[in-house]
């Protein structure tokens, strides 16, 4: 969302569901006639009439046989929820969520609670929804969010101090958009936040206090304006989205402080190599035979008057929100996500992140933040093609994350 805490929220939440199954079995039919039955019926007559009464009977039985069987499938998912960072230590937790379809055009809906517990003695709840009806006309998202968040910085904001400070957070957002034209989507969004930095040494806290690193309680409202083309919402393929919105922060709606931000984003979808998995499981060569997707991610964040508790911070996987902050970041993802089976994948990706008060900033290497990593995937829901990911990542000055999340990361 729109500050370190936030982003933190969703870096430590991010959702994984797994599925659970119904099937229903068929009867079989007691009336059926053997073999020497029907020889022994058919035996007075016509060769030709009784080979036309043994292919009619055959029908009848193959008929029953091969009758499909329906199977039905819960509605309700739960999945753990795991993440180890140097900064957060690691962290353990739950999502169990509701799926809705609304109707037979909009994407399926997500109704949840999810829960965070870490080696940090940290501890994150949130409710969520994330809905879709009136054949995608209506977009609506919600998350209510509580917790309390440790943090152990070796090099906090670039120092070099060693720093341990406790975020305490709650967060309440709402967003609604409605269709305006093809693809094209407007709406507004609301946020509500009471985010509180404290620190266990006293020096440390007075330091926080000068450079005006204490958090804050505001309100903000602001408009979104986004185009989307993809052909999934869980796992595109082909499609492209971009999405600008702002947040007004404004004493006038109950909060301290009073500053602006704006986002953006732009995300690619490129399929390529095998055209079905059809065709890459019959393919001599295990690696080209795969089906691939290039994914790809621009985006930034900008503030305008906001206290240091309102920066941006570098969102990238292996890095920990809030650890590097400035007023502006602007970051570039490129991730190939590959498919041998079904349901098993994998991925690579590469990033970068730059944090500036200025363009300028961006001309040498000491504001930019690199990541690198890899991953498995695994398809939890085939029909919404839901993913769970296992991944890896590192960044800049040994900065690392072990994640096992639900979903996409773009």
């Amino acid at each position: 969302m729109t500050t370190p805490a936030i982003n933190k929220c969703l870096l430590v939440l991010c959702l994984s569901l797994s599925p659970f199954y119904v099937v229903a079995t068929d009867k079989a039919d007691p009336a059926r006639e053997s073999g020497s039955q029907v020889l022994e019926h058919t035996q007075q007559q016509s060769r030709e009439q009784s080979g036309e009464q043994t292919v009619a009977l055959i029908d009848i039985q193959t008929e029953v046989e091969v009758a499909p069987q329906e199977k039905k499938r819960s509605p309700w998912l739960l999945t753990p929820t795991l993440s180890s960072e140097p900064k957060l230590g690691t962290s353990l937790g739950f999502v169990g969520a509701y799926l809705k379809n609304f109707d037979e055009t909009s994407p399926v809906s997500t109704f949840g609670l999810g829960g965070t517990y870490s080696s940090s003695d940290s501890q994150v709840l949130a409710l969520f929804a994330k809905t879709y009806f009136s054949e995608d006309k209506h977009r609506i998202k919600v998350a209510v969010v509580t917790g309390e968040i440790n943090n152990d910085f070796s090099d906090f904001l670039g120092t070099g101090l060693s720093v341990q400070t406790t975020d305490d957070i709650r967060l309440a957002v709402l967003r609604y958009q409605t269709r305006v034209a093809e693809n094209w989507y407007l709406g507004f969004q609301a946020i509500t936040t009471n985010y509180v930095i404290g620190a266990e040494n006293a020096l440390v806290s007075e330091v926080l206090k000068k450079i005006g690193l204490t958090g804050f309680d505001s309100n903000g409202v602001g408009v979104v304006l986004s185009y989307d083309s993809r052909d999934n919402q869980n796992s595109p393929k082909a499609g492209q989205v971009f999405e600008l919105h702002n947040i007004a922060y404004r004493e006038g709606l109950g909060g301290d402080v009073s500053f602006d931000s704006y986002s953006m984003k732009y995300k690619g979808y490129i399929s390529h190599g095998a055209s079905n998995l059809r065709e890459s499981s019959s393919s001599t060569n295990f690696w080209t035979g795969a089906d691939k997707v290039l994914a790809y991610q621009l985006s930034g964040r900008w503030s305008q008057d906001a206290p240091p508790g309102g920066f941006s911070s570098v969102n990238l996987r292996g890095y920990t929100a809030g650890q590097f902050l400035a007023p502006n970041v602007t970051s570039i993802e490129i991730e190939e996500r590959l498919s041998f089976s079904s349901r098993w994948g994998a991925a690579y990706f590469i990033g970068a992140a730059c944090l500036y008060d200025g363009l300028s900033d961006c001309g040498g290497g000491e504001n930019w933040y690199p990541n690198i990593g890899a991953g498995v995937r695994y398809v939890i829901r085939p029909e919404e093609k839901m993913i769970l990911r296992f991944e890896y990542a590192m960044g800049k000055g040994g900065t690392s994350g072990l994640y096992l999340n639900f979903g996409q990361a773009f």
